[in-house]
């Protein structure tokens, strides 16, 4: 007879939450999944996965599922700076070259059925008010959901996925490094006729403003928009006319623009600080936004969920199996993490400071200028297929610098 408990709580059944349930429940655990919420429901996002994002669905089965739902696939991506647009297609992650921006109403509940189906017991609406510890361990949790008794549940970990606030983060005080204040206040809208080829993005680093555009469920369009989180307080009494005001520098955006109508309200935020954090200890673990967050301006969190669940349940079904202690195989995951995402990380940061770019990048951004590859391989960086190290690489902007000569 099984004894009582699970070998794994996720708090947080959003991106990362459900996927590390599903794999988990896929390799025979017992998982106990609760959130506060309920599915399909909505949270602030991003929206976008790129390809490696899609590839990780593809391989859990979900891709076709994703599909079905009427979300559009995006194959190229634009960026106008204003003197230079650069646009291509990126270089394919496992041999998928496309990106969705799905409404988080959508993917979660799919997500969320995935874990379900694959044995994930789920308590929704469920509020975890305490982590339960015994000789410097974390052992489970207390909580309740919305009506009933406190209950507690025991596991031998428990695994945070509940964002940047995280409970867990917060009852055992992880190291926290690398920290980067808020660069940008970030806020969306969705729109309706609003037409957009793949995934549009537009600086106007002389005004220190950036928006984008990418399609999504039901013919919308969804638009997030940035200003210098200074700004904040002055942007935010009129988002809708401080929006409209930053792209009349980018005139046939605009026009587009005028033809639209706005469906939702304004979302945002201005508390998008950049850290890393240990993201394991005695008996618990954080994965997605609760280990690691940058400045949403790259759009990377949906695949950083993605990729940190797919270890963090090697690492726990290993330490199960007895083929390597879950320290080890933890210790593994962050190692992998910061050395996958740092340079990612700091050109987020440097991008969400919206300031004009080096004259280096001037020359560089004007040298792409009717060189495919180079384009190509610039919004590679951007849907996280190469890294900003290899393009940015010495011996590639030689390259493309020697073509662009060669051009003139």
């Amino acid at each position: 007879m099984r004894e009582p408990g699970y070998d794994a709580i996720v708090i947080g059944a959003r991106c990362a939450g459900a996927p590390t349930a599903m794999l988990l429940a896929r390799r025979g655990h017992r998982v106990l999944l609760v959130d506060r919420a309920a599915f399909p429901s909505d949270t602030m996002s991003t929206h976008l996965i790129h390809p490696p994002g899609v590839a990780a669905l593809a391989r859990w089965g979900l891709l076709e599922r994703l599909a079905a739902t009427g979300c559009p696939p995006i194959d190229r991506y634009t960026f106008d700076f204003g003197p230079v647009v650069v646009a291509g297609a990126p270089q394919p992650a496992d041999g998928i070259a496309h990106a969705f921006c799905p409404r988080r109403t959508v993917l979660d509940a799919l997500l969320v059925d995935a874990a379900v189906a694959a044995g994930v017991e789920l308590r929704e609406r469920f509020v975890v008010d305490e982590l339960t510890t015994a000789d410097g361990a974390v052992t489970g949790i207390r909580g309740h959901e919305r009506g009933h008794a406190r209950v507690t549940e025991r596991a031998r970990v428990v695994i945070g996925a509940d964002g940047r606030r995280s409970l867990v983060a917060r009852t055992v005080r992880p190291e926290q490094y690398d920290e980067r204040p808020t660069r940008a206040a970030l806020y969306y809208a969705y729109w309706r006729d609003l037409p957009t080829r793949g995934f549009e993005t537009v600086i106007r680093a002389e005004q220190r403003r950036g928006w984008a555009a990418a399609p999504t469920h039901d013919g919308l369009t969804v638009v997030p928009f940035g200003w210098p989180v200074a700004e904040r307080d002055a942007n935010r009494r009129d988002l809708e006319g401080s929006f409209r005001a930053s792209v009349a520098a980018a005139p046939e955006f605009a026009q587009r623009l005028r033809g639209a109508r706005r469906v939702s309200r304004f979302i945002g935020t201005a508390a998008l600080p950049g850290y890393f954090r240990t993201p394991y200890g005695p008996g618990w673990g954080l994965v997605g936004d609760a280990g690691y967050h940058k400045n949403p301006m790259t759009a990377m969190g949906i695949n950083d969920a993605f990729r940190d669940a797919k270890h963090v349940a090697q690492a726990i079904d290993d330490d199960a199996a007895g083929t390597r202690p879950y320290v080890d195989g933890m210790r593994a995951y962050q190692r992998a993490r910061d050395e996958d995402v740092r340079p990612i990380y700091a050109l987020t940061d440097e991008i969400a400071q919206l300031l004009p770019p080096s004259p280096q990048m001037q020359q560089l951004l004007a040298a792409m200028r009717g060189d495919q590859e180079a384009m190509d391989g610039f919004v590679s960086v951007q849907a996280s297929t190469l890294s900003p190290a290899a393009f940015f690489a010495p011996a590639n902007v030689a390259r493309i610098m020697q073509r662009a000569a060669q051009r003139a």
